[in-house]
């Protein structure tokens, strides 16, 4: 094991594993003398925060600026959470990374993700980069990427999840994710109904805030849809190349956040034409065979899973939908196969390993409840519960593989493919 395996290794085994707070980073940070790119964007968000990301840098991209994208979690390899002009890094530019960080005072009482954090600053700051995208990793306020001033934040979704460190209500969340907006610069909201608490925190900042549906609109058409911002007006964009039906929100934020930058990046309707139409993000909605139909999706919050369902709904009716569920602990397990159950014919549920998994018979108790038998079956892992669903689908059915970023990094691991 590689000395940065093993203190990231260390780090995730402490009693308390995830501890909040900027302190700590940010006096490893200051120490290190990393220089960020001209523009910084952070993404927050409950749902959505993946495909903001992705296509913020498929458009970047596509206009000629060079672009490092940081994201969270990895399906595979961790190497796909930093990307470097819409590569993955490279193994010995990750160990360098790590190796330098971890040579600062204090770097070794940082948590695994403030670890992670600090070593793709470190990574990305290595090329000589335009534009960085920085997902944000739970919350906001207190977040490792916060502790960087972004030139634009966006939240694109606020739901209830992780309630145990962000609080039990929207109002509550809202607050957390609002904090990556900075005084005077500009600040967008994908959710087209924010709780009160985004729009008190961006005023007590002086964050330029704009608002879905407020301040700048998408509008559905039959051949594709119009983007109407302040400045900007588009009409018949492609759809996203990614699945699921709320990609046409995130994507309208993702223009308002560029058409907010315009003045420090410019980026053209030809770019951004190119870059919907090119963008890729694995495990959103992500169609993986033909058959049966297979898709995978790390739906793992009750509205993320009521997106999924509304997306499966908008398919073609044919056969029976199998799926393939599972999940950690700490999420709102019932709310989730309450929202997913309307489109579900038969379950296989499997245990997700791990201190934070959760054992299949927890799952099947809540959907043994008024369902017959023979169309709910546990499983001890993912790949039994993978395979068992497709030695059932008949000619005409489909597998809908969802929950943990764990079940669709094993599902993808059976079926042989590799992270777009």
């Amino acid at each position: 094991m590689k000395p940065w395996e093993q203190a990231k290794k260390e780090a995730a085994s402490r009693p308390i594993p995830i501890v909040l707070g900027l302190d700590r980073v940010r006096t490893v940070l200051h120490q290190m003398q990393v220089h960020r790119a001209p523009v910084v964007i952070a993404v927050a968000g409950t749902n959505g925060k993946g495909s903001t990301c992705a296509m913020l840098d498929c458009i970047l991209r596509a206009a000629g600026y060079r672009v490092g994208l940081y994201s969270s979690p990895h399906l595979i390899s961790f190497n796909e959470r930093i990307r470097i002009d819409g590569r993955c890094v490279e193994d010995a530019t990750l160990e360098s990374a790590f190796d330098e960080v971890l040579r600062v005072p204090g770097a070794r009482e940082l948590t695994e993700f403030e670890l992670d954090t600090l070593a793709a600053f470190h990574a990305l700051a290595t090329e000589s980069l335009d534009v960085w995208v920085l997902e944000i990793g739970l919350g906001g306020r207190l977040d490792a990427v916060n502790v960087l001033d972004a030139d634009c934040g966006v939240i694109t979704s606020i739901g209830v999840d992780h309630v145990e460190f962000l609080g039990p209500t929207r109002e509550h969340i809202g607050f957390e994710k609002a904090h990556i907006y900075r005084e005077g610069r500009p600040a967008v909201c994908s959710d087209p109904n924010p709780p009160e608490s985004v729009f008190r925190v961006a005023a007590e900042i002086g964050a330029r805030l704009r608002v879905q549906g407020r301040d700048f609109r998408a509008s559905l058409q039959s051949s594709g849809w119009d983007f109407q911002g302040e400045a900007w007006c588009f009409q018949r964009l492609p759809f996203p190349a990614l699945g699921g039906s709320k990609q046409i929100q995130n994507a309208a934020g993702v223009l308002a956040v560029l058409e907010s930058l315009r003045d420090r990046c410019s980026v053209s309707e030809e770019a951004i034409r190119a870059g919907l139409i090119s963008v890729r993000l694995t495990g959103r909605f992500q169609k993986i065979g033909d058959s049966p139909e297979i898709y995978v999706d790390v739906a793992h919050n009750p509205e993320a899973a009521a997106v999924l369902a509304e997306s499966i709904g908008r398919l073609e009716r044919r056969g029976r939908v199998h799926a393939v569920f599972g999940i950690l602990r700490d999420k709102d397990f019932r709310g989730v196969l309450d929202a997913m159950g309307p489109v579900v014919d038969v379950w296989h549920v499997a245990s997700t390993q791990g201190p934070r998994g959760l054992e299949a018979s927890v799952s099947l108790n809540h959907l043994t409840t008024g369902t017959s038998e023979n169309l709910v079956r546990g499983y001890p892992r993912v790949s039994e519960a993978y395979r068992a669903a497709i030695e059932a689908a008949a000619p005409g059915d489909r597998v809908v593989a969802f929950g943990s970023f764990s079940v669709v990094s094993e599902v993808l691991q059976v079926a042989g493919i590799a992270p777009s």
